[in-house]
């Protein structure tokens, strides 16, 4: 597969789509210097977090006003959908009356970053109002380099009521003063019972020799740097540098010996269905996606920990529309909006009351519809257990000047 594409991988259950937007994210350019991605809110070590003044919250939003019409840039099959329809858009649009102009315009961050930052740099409309990031190295610069407008949140009365805590004022962006999550996902390890015998419970497994050779690991830097720290009992939110080189050294190991088969962008599930790998790295809602199409598959996340990262709107400082765009932003935490999100998506919602909605749903359904929701509902990959989420950490955060040692550590042990 050319690594200049970004061909989105399969996934979805309730309406069987065809696009991963966690797929997606890892294709184009994640090879090159530099390409480090997400962070979530799980407490820990932030060095680049940033609090709004309350003085240019108030100057910013002084006599805006709202439009009726805002332009929204996401990622592919990231909403729900009928055909050609966004219900959810659809019931925004007959509530508020704004006319939303949708755009599957983002394919990865440090592409979509590039193109967007001369035109904020110089004060010009990039063409939306509302934008969705991944917690990144591009979107903490989007953030330092004053391109992102500061949040009102007391025109945010549903994020307030109805988030989680978990995606609340994250380190990387305290008070939640510029993003709040679209949202979130795993990384943990999935395996296949057809070739492992017993349960997987420990990232160690790993670097298990009786898997030589059949062992998936991610090709992202900031992802594989994850495990390396978890192998060696570091929390990558408190890491530094001397522990980044353990972990390498840990991973370098288990790539000389022999035992990762492959470092994956995004077919590392196509190769565990196959058997080509028994166990790897996965991403939660990739899995969740088989196992709803009857593979036999499981994902776990490891007891020394997983990764959680976030899928963050925004609004850059050029909008045109950002009242129209705060409002929707809002929107979305309304515990029945949420719901046709998730149903949809099939990543973790950020508000945890559409587990009962979904199941009240399920109670009121039959059939193949009954079983999906249910299904929905009750997966640890969509609402993971109070034990799982206690698990979970941060990628590593790290500042301008920590990139490229960052990158020089481990690009090396996946591109060699």
């Amino acid at each position: 597969m050319d690594p200049r594409i970004d061909p989105p991988f399969l996934r979805g259950m309730t309406q069987r789509r065809a696009i991963s937007r966690r797929s997606a994210l890892k294709m184009a350019g994640l090879a090159a210097a530099g390409a480090a991605l997400s962070g979530c809110s799980i407490p820990g070590r932030g060095v680049t977090g940033t609090v709004a003044k309350a003085d240019a919250v108030a100057d910013f939003w002084k006599g805006k006003q709202k439009n009726g019409s805002l332009r929204f840039a996401n990622w592919p099959l990231y909403i729900d959908k009928e055909g050609s329809r966004y219900p959810s858009l659809e019931l925004f649009k007959e509530e508020t009356g704004i006319s939303v102009t949708y755009q599957e315009a983002v394919q990865d961050n440090s592409t979509w970053f590039g193109k967007i930052q001369p035109q904020l740099a110089a004060g010009q409309d990039i063409g939306f109002d509302l934008m969705v990031m991944t917690n990144s190295i591009q979107l903490n610069r989007a953030i330092q380099l004053g391109y992102l407008v500061p949040l009102d949140h007391k025109q945010l009365p549903n994020f307030g009521g109805n988030a989680a805590g978990r995606v609340k004022s994250p380190l990387w962006d305290q008070g939640n003063a510029y993003t709040v999550p679209w949202a979130v996902g795993v990384t943990g390890i999935a395996y296949n019972p057809k070739y492992v015998d017993g349960e997987i419970t420990s990232v160690q497994e790993l670097w298990n020799p009786k898997y030589k050779g059949k062992v998936g690991m991610m090709l992202d830097s900031q992802e594989v740097a994850n495990f390396g720290l978890f192998a060696t009992g570091v929390d990558p939110d408190k890491s530094a540098q001397a522990d980044w080189e353990k972990a390498a050294a840990k991973l370098k190991e288990q790539r000389d010996q022999g035992i990762v088969r492959k470092y994956y962008e995004n077919d590392y599930v196509d190769a565990l269905v196959r058997g080509d790998v028994w166990v790897t790295m996965a991403w939660s809602g990739d899995v969740f996606q088989q196992i709803a199409e009857g593979q036999d598959l499981k994902f776990v996340v490891p007891a020394e920990g997983g990764t959680i990262w976030t899928d963050n709107m925004c609004i850059p400082k050029t909008a045109r529309n950002p009242v129209d765009a705060l409002m929707l932003m809002d929107f979305v935490y309304r515990p029945d909006v949420a719901q046709m999100l998730v149903e949809y998506i099939n990543y973790i919602a950020p508000v945890p009351a559409t587990k009962e909605l979904i199941l009240a749903d399920a109670a009121k359904a039959k059939g193949e519809d009954k079983e999906s929701l249910e299904q929905i509902a009750n997966s640890p990959l969509i609402f993971p257990s109070s034990a799982d989420q206690a698990k979970l950490r941060n990628y590593v955060t790290l500042t301008s000047e920590q990139e490229k040692v960052f990158e020089g550590i481990f690009q090396p042990i996946t591109q060699g």
